[in-house]
Protein backbone atom coordinates (compact mmCIF):
# COMPACT_ATOMS: atom_id res chain seq x y z
CA UNK A 1 0.00 0.00 0.00
CA UNK A 2 1.75 3.36 -0.80
CA UNK A 3 2.41 5.60 1.24
CA UNK A 4 -0.17 8.43 1.73
CA UNK A 5 1.44 12.01 -0.07
CA UNK A 6 1.14 15.42 0.93
CA UNK A 7 2.10 18.42 -1.68
CA UNK A 8 4.68 17.56 -4.29
CA UNK A 9 4.96 13.75 -3.67
CA UNK A 10 6.85 14.11 0.06
CA UNK A 11 4.80 11.32 2.40
CA UNK A 12 2.83 13.39 4.82
CA UNK A 13 4.65 12.37 7.55
CA UNK A 14 7.60 13.94 6.11
CA UNK A 15 6.00 17.10 5.27
CA UNK A 16 4.53 17.25 8.75
CA UNK A 17 8.11 16.52 10.61
CA UNK A 18 9.14 19.49 8.08
CA UNK A 19 6.53 21.73 9.29
CA UNK A 20 7.47 21.12 12.83
CA UNK A 21 11.11 21.52 12.30
CA UNK A 22 10.30 25.18 10.67
CA UNK A 23 8.29 25.95 13.28
CA UNK A 24 10.77 24.60 16.27
CA UNK A 25 13.75 26.27 15.09
CA UNK A 26 13.41 29.47 15.35
CA UNK A 27 13.14 29.19 19.29
CA UNK A 28 16.42 27.25 19.64
CA UNK A 29 19.19 29.80 20.72
CA UNK A 30 22.33 30.05 18.29
CA UNK A 31 24.76 27.07 19.48
CA UNK A 32 26.72 24.45 18.08
CA UNK A 33 23.48 21.98 18.95
CA UNK A 34 21.49 24.22 16.46
CA UNK A 35 24.20 24.21 13.88
CA UNK A 36 24.46 20.72 14.33
CA UNK A 37 20.30 20.24 13.51
CA UNK A 38 20.36 22.56 10.64
CA UNK A 39 22.78 20.54 8.94
CA UNK A 40 20.99 17.01 9.73
CA UNK A 41 17.72 19.08 8.30
CA UNK A 42 19.84 19.47 5.15
CA UNK A 43 21.59 16.02 4.73
CA UNK A 44 18.11 15.24 4.78
CA UNK A 45 16.12 17.02 2.66
CA UNK A 46 19.24 16.77 -0.24
CA UNK A 47 18.74 13.26 0.54
CA UNK A 48 15.13 13.34 -0.22
CA UNK A 49 15.77 15.03 -3.63
CA UNK A 50 18.09 12.56 -5.00
CA UNK A 51 15.93 9.71 -4.38
CA UNK A 52 13.49 11.19 -6.60
CA UNK A 53 15.60 13.21 -9.44
CA UNK A 54 16.22 11.37 -12.67
CA UNK A 55 19.64 10.77 -12.23
CA UNK A 56 19.48 8.64 -9.23
CA UNK A 57 19.61 5.21 -9.82
CA UNK A 58 19.75 1.63 -7.63
CA UNK A 59 23.68 1.57 -9.17
CA UNK A 60 24.21 5.38 -7.97
CA UNK A 61 26.73 5.95 -5.35
CA UNK A 62 25.10 5.86 -1.44
CA UNK A 63 23.12 9.37 -1.28
CA UNK A 64 23.86 11.97 0.98
CA UNK A 65 22.52 11.12 4.40
CA UNK A 66 21.89 7.68 3.63
CA UNK A 67 24.79 6.71 6.37
CA UNK A 68 23.38 9.16 9.08
CA UNK A 69 22.35 6.36 11.23
CA UNK A 70 25.41 4.72 10.53
CA UNK A 71 27.49 7.16 12.18
CA UNK A 72 28.07 6.03 15.21
CA UNK A 73 30.10 2.74 14.38
CA UNK A 74 33.39 6.22 13.24
CA UNK A 75 32.73 7.18 16.87
CA UNK A 76 35.45 6.68 19.19
CA UNK A 77 34.64 4.16 21.52
CA UNK A 78 33.69 4.71 25.05
CA UNK A 79 35.41 2.98 27.66
CA UNK A 80 35.85 3.54 31.38
CA UNK A 81 34.70 1.10 34.56
CA UNK A 82 31.81 1.95 36.30
CA UNK A 83 32.27 4.15 39.31
CA UNK A 84 29.15 3.45 40.79
CA UNK A 85 27.25 1.29 42.46
CA UNK A 86 22.75 1.51 41.49
CA UNK A 87 20.64 2.29 44.30
CA UNK A 88 19.80 -1.10 45.94
CA UNK A 89 16.75 -2.99 45.21
CA UNK A 90 13.97 -2.74 47.63
CA UNK A 91 14.57 1.45 47.49
CA UNK A 92 11.47 4.13 46.53
CA UNK A 93 12.73 5.60 43.52
CA UNK A 94 12.69 9.05 43.64
CA UNK A 95 10.37 11.00 41.69
CA UNK A 96 11.34 13.55 38.45
CA UNK A 97 10.27 15.46 35.81
CA UNK A 98 11.90 16.19 32.62
CA UNK A 99 10.95 17.18 28.91
CA UNK A 100 11.25 14.87 26.16
CA UNK A 101 12.32 15.41 22.73
CA UNK A 102 9.23 17.22 22.19
CA UNK A 103 9.74 19.41 25.06
CA UNK A 104 6.49 17.66 26.99
CA UNK A 105 7.37 17.04 30.48
CA UNK A 106 7.34 13.50 31.87
CA UNK A 107 7.31 12.18 35.35
CA UNK A 108 7.82 8.90 36.78
CA UNK A 109 4.58 9.11 38.97
CA UNK A 110 2.92 9.42 35.55
CA UNK A 111 3.39 5.71 34.94
CA UNK A 112 1.88 4.61 38.58
CA UNK A 113 0.52 0.90 38.69
CA UNK A 114 2.50 -0.42 35.69
CA UNK A 115 6.00 -1.77 35.86
CA UNK A 116 8.94 0.93 34.26
CA UNK A 117 12.06 0.32 32.99
CA UNK A 118 14.66 3.39 33.57
CA UNK A 119 17.47 3.72 31.22
CA UNK A 120 20.64 5.89 32.06
CA UNK A 121 22.62 5.88 28.94
CA UNK A 122 26.02 8.48 28.61
CA UNK A 123 25.28 9.84 25.61
CA UNK A 124 23.08 9.80 22.21
CA UNK A 125 25.29 8.95 18.78
CA UNK A 126 27.55 7.20 20.73
CA UNK A 127 28.12 3.57 19.54
CA UNK A 128 27.07 1.68 22.65
CA UNK A 129 24.27 3.79 23.41
CA UNK A 130 23.38 3.43 19.44
CA UNK A 131 23.22 -0.12 19.97
CA UNK A 132 21.97 -0.34 23.26
CA UNK A 133 18.57 1.60 22.30
CA UNK A 134 18.61 -0.30 19.02
CA UNK A 135 17.93 -3.39 20.64
CA UNK A 136 14.94 -2.33 23.14
CA UNK A 137 12.88 -0.87 20.42
CA UNK A 138 13.65 -3.71 18.67
CA UNK A 139 11.89 -5.78 21.55
CA UNK A 140 9.51 -2.93 22.77
CA UNK A 141 6.43 -5.29 21.99
CA UNK A 142 7.95 -7.49 24.56
CA UNK A 143 8.12 -5.13 27.27
CA UNK A 144 4.97 -3.75 25.70
CA UNK A 145 3.57 -7.69 26.67
CA UNK A 146 4.46 -7.35 29.91
CA UNK A 147 3.26 -4.06 30.46
CA UNK A 148 5.88 -2.37 30.83
CA UNK A 149 6.97 1.25 30.08
CA UNK A 150 10.41 1.74 29.38
CA UNK A 151 12.02 5.52 29.05
CA UNK A 152 15.49 6.34 28.52
CA UNK A 153 17.76 9.21 30.00
CA UNK A 154 20.87 10.97 29.66
CA UNK A 155 22.18 14.49 29.60
CA UNK A 156 21.56 15.42 26.23
CA UNK A 157 19.14 18.51 24.95
CA UNK A 158 15.66 17.42 23.90
CA UNK A 159 16.92 18.59 20.45
CA UNK A 160 19.39 16.01 20.26
CA UNK A 161 17.17 13.44 21.52
CA UNK A 162 14.84 14.26 18.76
CA UNK A 163 17.05 14.09 15.80
CA UNK A 164 18.76 10.40 17.31
CA UNK A 165 15.15 9.05 17.54
CA UNK A 166 14.16 9.75 14.32
CA UNK A 167 17.52 8.76 12.58
CA UNK A 168 17.36 5.53 14.58
CA UNK A 169 13.75 5.25 14.62
CA UNK A 170 13.30 5.02 18.41
CA UNK A 171 9.91 5.50 19.50
CA UNK A 172 9.62 5.34 23.43
CA UNK A 173 10.27 8.76 25.60
CA UNK A 174 14.13 9.85 25.31
CA UNK A 175 14.47 12.64 28.50
CA UNK A 176 16.68 15.23 28.72
CA UNK A 177 18.32 15.39 32.32
CA UNK A 178 20.09 18.47 30.81
CA UNK A 179 19.75 21.32 33.37
CA UNK A 180 20.55 20.73 36.23
CA UNK A 181 22.67 18.96 34.55
CA UNK A 182 22.64 15.19 35.67
CA UNK A 183 20.37 15.85 38.29
CA UNK A 184 18.46 12.73 38.22
CA UNK A 185 21.79 10.73 37.41
CA UNK A 186 22.75 12.12 40.55
CA UNK A 187 19.64 10.94 42.17
CA UNK A 188 20.04 7.47 41.35
CA UNK A 189 23.52 7.40 42.32
CA UNK A 190 24.98 6.75 38.53
CA UNK A 191 26.30 10.38 37.90
CA UNK A 192 29.97 10.17 36.15
CA UNK A 193 31.28 13.48 37.77
CA UNK A 194 34.39 12.65 35.88
CA UNK A 195 33.21 12.58 32.43
CA UNK A 196 29.90 14.56 32.76
CA UNK A 197 27.35 11.88 32.13
CA UNK A 198 26.07 8.67 33.65
CA UNK A 199 26.73 5.77 33.93
CA UNK A 200 25.13 2.70 31.52
CA UNK A 201 22.68 1.68 34.16
CA UNK A 202 19.00 0.32 34.21
CA UNK A 203 16.29 0.13 37.11
CA UNK A 204 13.19 -1.83 37.01
CA UNK A 205 10.32 0.53 38.89
CA UNK A 206 7.26 -1.73 40.12
CA UNK A 207 3.58 -0.17 39.76
CA UNK A 208 4.42 0.78 43.70
CA UNK A 209 7.17 3.07 42.71
CA UNK A 210 9.65 0.47 44.24
CA UNK A 211 13.11 -0.31 42.66
CA UNK A 212 12.80 -4.33 42.30
CA UNK A 213 15.87 -4.36 39.94
CA UNK A 214 19.25 -2.29 39.41
CA UNK A 215 22.05 -2.81 37.44
CA UNK A 216 25.03 -0.66 36.26
CA UNK A 217 27.64 -1.68 33.81
CA UNK A 218 30.63 -2.67 34.50
CA UNK A 219 32.45 -1.14 31.78
CA UNK A 220 30.27 2.08 29.86
CA UNK A 221 30.86 0.03 26.60
CA UNK A 222 29.12 -3.05 27.77
CA UNK A 223 25.62 -3.55 26.89
CA UNK A 224 23.25 -5.32 29.49
CA UNK A 225 21.55 -8.71 28.50
CA UNK A 226 17.95 -7.62 27.27
CA UNK A 227 16.63 -10.96 28.08
CA UNK A 228 18.20 -10.58 31.98
CA UNK A 229 16.00 -7.28 31.55
CA UNK A 230 12.90 -8.84 30.62
CA UNK A 231 13.53 -11.80 33.20
CA UNK A 232 13.36 -8.69 35.99
CA UNK A 233 10.15 -7.48 34.27
CA UNK A 234 8.57 -10.72 34.76
CA UNK A 235 9.75 -10.86 38.30
CA UNK A 236 8.04 -7.97 38.67
CA UNK A 237 4.68 -9.11 37.21
CA UNK A 238 5.17 -12.69 39.00
CA UNK A 239 5.45 -10.56 42.41
CA UNK A 240 2.05 -8.41 41.83
CA UNK A 241 0.12 -11.13 41.01
CA UNK A 242 0.83 -12.92 44.05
Amino acid sequence: MAASQSPAGIPRRLHELEEEFASLESQIPESPTKQALSVLHGIVQESWRGVHSAEWTPDAPPLPGADVAELYRQAPPMEGGAVNAPLPVGTVAPDFTLPDAEGRRVSLSDFQGRPVVVVFYPLDWSPGCSQQLDVYQQELDEFERRGATIIGISVDSIYSHGAWAAVRGITFPLLSDFHPKGDVARRYGVWREGDGFSERALYVVDAEGVIRYSHVSPQLHHIPDVYELLDAVDGVAATAAV
